[in-house]
Order: C-alpha cells, then sequence, then structure tokens
C-alpha cells in the first residue's frame, strides 16, 4: 500500500534526529548514470580493469580514460530537486546528517553541511603515495597522460574508494554513530546491494530507528526493515514531503 506523503511529514516532524542514507538513484536526475544498469559505467568499463585499485596502480593511464569520462559528467551535473530538498530539511532543522554512497559532491552544492562520504568525493584529488590531495578540475583532466603529484611524481587518482581499498575510517566511524542515534532513517535511491554500505540502514533499524525508504522499485530493504515505502522518483517525492511540511524549494 502506498505511503502516504502525510504520514512521512508527520513522522520527521515528531521524531526529529533525521538522517538521510542515499546512493545512484539521488543523482540520476543530476545526469549521472548509475554505474549498474543498462546505461551504467559498468556496461562499458569493466570495474575489475578500470575501478581497482591494482589495475589503477598498474597502468594509470588506462584507468584516467574511464576517469576522465566520469569527471565531465560529475563537473557538469547540478542538484537534483531530490538533493535540494534534502538542503532544505536541514536548513529547517529537520535532517541532522546525509550518509551517501555517491561521489558527485552535489549534496554540498544543494546546501547540506554535515554530509558523511562513504566512498569519497570524485572532486578531490588525492597521491596514493604521499596523500597529498588537490582540487579534481577541467585542467586537470587536460593532463595527459594523468595528472601527477607534485610533490612525489605519482600519478593522482580521484579520492574515492577504488574495488581493493578501504572505507575511509573516519567516514566508516561517523556513519556508523549517526546510523546509531537517529530516529528516522530516509533511504533514496539506493539498490542495498553494496557492503559494507548497505548494512548501515540495518544498524539504524536495528537501534529502533523508523525506516522510510523512497526507491523507484523495492530492494532488499523494503521487505526486512523498511517501515514505509514510498514507490517513485526522489525529486518527485521529496519535494512533496517538503510541502505537507510547509516548506519549498524555493
Amino acid at each position: 500500500m502506498e505511503t502516504d506523503y502525510r504520514q512521512v511529514a508527520q513522522l520527521i516532524k515528531e521524531q526529529g534526529n533525521v538522517v538521510a542514507f542515499t546512493g545512484a538513484g539521488i543523482s540520476v536526475e543530476s545526469g549521472i548514470p548509475a554505474f549498474r544498469g543498462g546505461q551504467g559505467l559498468w556496461e562499458k568499463y569493466d570495474p575489475m580493469e578500470y575501478a581497482d585499485i591494482r589495475a589503477f596502480l598498474r597502468s594509470p593511464e588506462k584507468v584516467w580514460t574511464m576517469l576522465r569520462e566520469m569527471g565531465d559528467v560529475i563537473l557538469r551535473a547540478e542538484p537534483s530537486p531530490a538533493h535540494k530538498a534534502l538542503g532544505v530539511l536541514e536548513k529547517a532543522g529537520l535532517l541532522n546528517a546525509v550518509i551517501t554512497q555517491n561521489v558527485d559532491g552535489l549534496h554540498q552544492m544543494a546546501g547540506n553541511t554535515n554530509v558523511i562520504e562513504y566512498h569519497g568525493n570524485h572532486r578531490r584529488l588525492v597521491c596514493p603515495g604521499c596523500s597529498y590531495t588537490g582540487p579534481f578540475t577541467e585542467e586537470s583532466m587536460q593532463v595527459l597522460p594523468y595528472p601527477v603529484c607534485a610533490r612525489c611524481q605519482r600519478a593522482l587518482k580521484p579520492d574515492v574508494v577504488f574495488f581493493g581499498e578501504q572505507i575511509p575510517v573516519s567516514a566508516s566511524a561517523r556513519a556508523g554513530i549517526e546510523a546509531a542515534a537517529c530516529k528516522v532513517m530516509i533511504i533514496v535511491g539506493t539498490s542495498g546491494a553494496v557492503y559494507p554500505a548497505a548494512d548501515i540502514p540495518f544498524t539504524a533499524s536495528e537501534k529502533g530507528a523508523t525506516i522510510v525508504e523512497i526507491n523507484v522499485s523495492p530492494t532488499p530493504f523494503t521487505s526486512s526493515i523498511t517501515n514505509y515505502f514510498v514507490e517513485g522518483s526522489a525529486s518527485t517525492i521529496l519535494p512533496r514531503i517538503l510541502n505537507e511540511l510547509g516548506l519549498d524549494l524555493a
């Protein structure tokens, strides 16, 4: 049965301490295709050849062909109405944090300030050798065969978690704290297929949080921990929930 937007709005208003957990689906309407599916990046590039840290260290010039394509899409992207709605919720004091699996930086552009980037941020470059960091820019994409670290001359990579790398300790710890403490977790646009990130909503549920899920189709969360399932586009649904709260995107 479809969840009434008013029910979700009332829950947000009454419970407080709301955390959003977001995935690729929230950015699809910003022009960033999900990694999986018909238009996904992994249909074009084998992730073991292009997104494994060992592949990058072995052949950075090859991996940078994918990274330029991905970077071009990310640098042109703008926040969707769903991103903006989460920004409004935070500004209104109704959203404590966003835990995102995305690496596009769009939550910050939409006004969220407490964003836990579980898989990093493609808008930063990092050196695997000396940990130097700098901005990922149009100019850095034009450096051939790849941008190099000014300190140690190693190939730079976007500051994102490649296959074979660990989730950043600080992001993992912060996500665990927010999930355990929240009263409501809103799952937005994620398949629940990528671990360990997919454990986060289960942590929230185990600690007593009410789980609201906004997705275009059911996921493993839906039949296990979701209390309120709202099927459809987050860019349609989240602004409608805002309206029920007396808020709008403008």
